[in-house]
């Protein structure tokens, strides 16, 4: 038989020998450029390039505006440094100014090259030698004022600053009934005022892409009064990726290949036109034409706006909404959105407490408009959330259905929750009652949902350890040749520990994925060993908690003591529960705050569909789902159709997509390894999205 041709590509093969990449920050300083700047440089030495800093060009090799540039002689001056140093590669980093510019550079850089050759300032071989400059862009800004990204690197460090100002704030607001009026950044994008406004629930945002209109002013003081009456008065992960995808997108280029701009869409880095996206921007009301813009402000105008409940439609339908399995942060904005987009569909929302053991025992109460405010920011589960599964009560759960007349489920949790839901719709056949919609949207630290990328609470889990990494190793700033070991949660799931040791420069992270034995551990010892004696002083190990019942994180901590005598001593941290607690991340308040309002749309859509002769009836397949992030779109996905897909007895897709990071990190730590980039090397369009009106 023959033998099947592997058409992998893989990174090492791609030869930076003889190369030379310049990397530079440009523009404003933004969260994240440090990371950007260091994946740059480690993945270009790492293929063996020459990698050049170009200073002020914060972030730790300066970024600066540079009026020289602008004209015609400071860019001739700037080839000259570049052909006398074989630097035809730039990574830049920076705004769209900065990226124009380095676009500019490139069109002109054939006839500065002829005009170097003339004033004898280069020969004609050196002109040959340095012919072709390639230009590879990431965006810096916190404005997030770039379209066909999701998000800019420093966008999320800059939404962080401004919920935690907001936080600190709402005690004030509602101890004294207070309205805070708050101006943030941006420049001529409401980027940050828009997301932070769904963050934390704000009652009123004034954004350039969506002027207000007049009579705004007392529009807007009759909503405060009337919010007061109801009760309710009151670091960037992405950037290393990034780094990667430059330095891959610069060793495939060639003379034809166009300026590009290294983007993430869901939770992917992509490949962008450079000048299509700056000409998409040129305008800053172009803005609304970018899609996850666009589903933000949709999303905004349709929790911030409330009728008067006479206004309201009326679709005689019950939904229930119930959090299920472990606490995770960001559920509580994922049921206020569910309750405040349910009631707007017109339908009547009931809460149930303590997960499926609160609705076997009827703690179920209908759930107003004014309940859920101030939600938003709170942490855990203000429902209540127990890991009870409902097949040893479907009798008593059956009968409360019938008692409130629920007529859907939203179901919001973890691997419980999924569970859950299997094991309602696997009952239909006995039990009528259980033959309405139900939707599950995931919800726990771990992220080890199948059928969704990523779950509700574990950015904020990752910006815990992510955060306890960096003060862990600042802590050790003083001492000499120290290493870290520390223990994250995530049971079988080893995706908190690989994303965050990613995300904080770890040396080496050990899963339940990728199976270790003694001989590897050594092998780690020695590589940490090697690194000590180059100058680095400080080592960081992740290890998941379940990732080996025998070599636990006592045993990883005697040997690294052991091994390193007499080059490095070692520490060790038990992370626990503090990952899962605390004040929800922005990231975290707007997805559960999206997915769960989509939920409830699909939710009004299968009722619809389903209600015959008086009453609803559903127990097709499609009308039992889980509601994930697919690479980067949103799906309804059948709860039966995952079950093949999953490791039960480890609580774990037998799939994942982020262990394809694994290499990344490996490689970022100076180790020597495979990594698959069969996924990148393509240029995307940008993507347009027509604006609609409001209505």
């Amino acid at each position: 038989m023959a033998k099947q041709q592997d058409t992998r590509k893989l990174f090492e093969d791609l030869s930076g020998a003889g190369k030379s990449i310049g990397v530079l920050t440009s523009g404003g300083d933004a969260q994240g450029m440090n990371a950007a700047v260091r994946a740059v440089v480690r993945m270009g030495i790492y293929v063996g390039a020459k990698v050049y800093f170009i200073h002020e060009g914060g972030t730790v090799i300066g970024s600066a505006r540079c009026k020289e540039f602008r004209s015609h002689e400071g860019r001739l001056k700037a080839a000259h440094q570049l052909v006398l140093r074989g630097i035809t590669n730039l990574c830049v980093i920076g705004g769209d100014g900065s990226l124009t510019g380095a676009n500019l550079f490139r069109e002109e850089w054939s006839g500065l090259l002829e005009e170097l050759v003339r004033q004898g300032l280069i020969d004609e071989e050196a002109a040959q030698n340095n012919s072709e400059l390639h230009i590879v862009g990431m965006v810096g800004s916190i404005d997030n004022d770039f379209c066909g990204t999701d998000m800019t690197i420093g966008t999320d460090s800059a939404l962080h600053r401004i919920i935690e100002v907001v936080d600190a704030i709402m005690t004030t607001a509602q101890s004294h009934q207070r309205t805070f009026v708050l101006e943030v950044m941006g420049r001529h994008c409401g980027y940050l005022a828009l997301v932070s406004a769904l963050a934390c629930g704000a009652d009123w945002v004034l954004i350039p892409e969506m002027p207000p209109e007049d009579g705004w002013e007392e529009h807007m003081c009759q909503k405060l009064s009337e919010s007061r009456s109801r009760g309710s008065s009151r670091s960037d992960r992405c950037a290393s990726r990034m780094g990667v995808e430059a330095v891959l997108a610069l060793l495939e280029a060639s003379d034809s290949t166009p300026a590009c701009v290294v983007s993430l869409c869901g939770n992917q880095a992509v490949r962008l036109p450079l000048m299509e996206c700056v000409q998409m921007v040129s305008a800053y009301v172009s803005l609304i034409f970018c899609r996850s813009f666009e589903n933000n402000l949709n999303t905004y105008k349709l929790l911030s706006y409330h009728k008067a409940d006479s206004e309201l439609p009326n679709s005689s339908f019950n939904v229930a909404v119930l959090n299920v399995g472990a606490p995770a942060a960001g559920m509580n904005a994922a049921v206020r959105s569910a309750v405040r987009v349910g009631i707007k569909e017109g339908h009547k929302m009931f809460a149930v407490n303590d997960g499926f053991e609160g609705f076997y025992k009827g703690q179920i109460k209908e759930i107003t408009w004014g309940d859920v405010a101030g939600w938003t920011g709170q942490g855990g589960s203000i429902l209540g959330t127990k890991r009870t599964l409902p097949a040893k009560h479907l009798d008593k759960i059956a009968e409360q259905i019938r008692i409130h007349n629920i007529n859907a489920l939203l179901v919001i949790g973890g691997f419980e929750a999924i569970l859950g839901v299997i094991e309602l719709s696997a009952a239909r056949d006995k039990y009528n009652d259980f033959c309405v919609p139900m939707v599950m949207v995931p919800a726990t630290v771990s992220n080890n949902i199948l059928g969704s990328d990523i779950s509700i609470g574990a950015d904020t889990a990752l910006n815990a350890i992510t955060y306890t990494c960096d003060r862990i190793k600042q802590s050790a700033s003083g001492t000499k040749r120290r290493v870290f070991i520390i223990e994250t949660m995530g049971g079988y799931c080893g995706y908190l520990a690989s994303v965050g040791g990613l995300a904080a420069g770890a040396d080496t992270v050990y899963i339940y994925e990728e199976p270790f034995d003694i001989r590897d551990l050594q092998s780690n010892v020695e590589h940490l060993t090697e690194k000590m004696k180059t100058g680095i002083q400080r080592g960081l190990v992740l290890r998941n908690e379940n990732s080996n019942e025998n070599f636990t994180t006592d045993f990883i901590y005697q040997l690294y003591s052991e091994e390193g005598k007499g080059v490095f001593d070692c520490r060790k941290n038990v992370l626990g529960h503090m990952q899962q607690g605390g004040a929800p991340s922005p990231f975290d308040r707007n997805f559960g705050t999206k997915i769960a309002a989509k939920a409830i749309q699909w939710i009004s859509r299968k009722l619809k569909e389903s209600y015959k002769n008086g009453k609803v009836f559903a127990n097709t397949e499609d009308t039992a789902c889980l509601l994930g992030m697919r690479r980067r779109t949103m799906a309804f996905q059948p709860v039966v159709q995952l079950k093949d897909e999953t490791d039960f007895a480890h609580r774990i897709p037998k799939e994942q997509w982020w262990l394809k990071l694994r290499p990344l990190m490996k490689i970022l730590a100076k180790y020597k390894t495979s990594y698959d980039v069969s996924d990148s090397g393509q240029l995307e369009p940008v993507t347009r999205v027509r604006p609609k009106k409001a209505d």
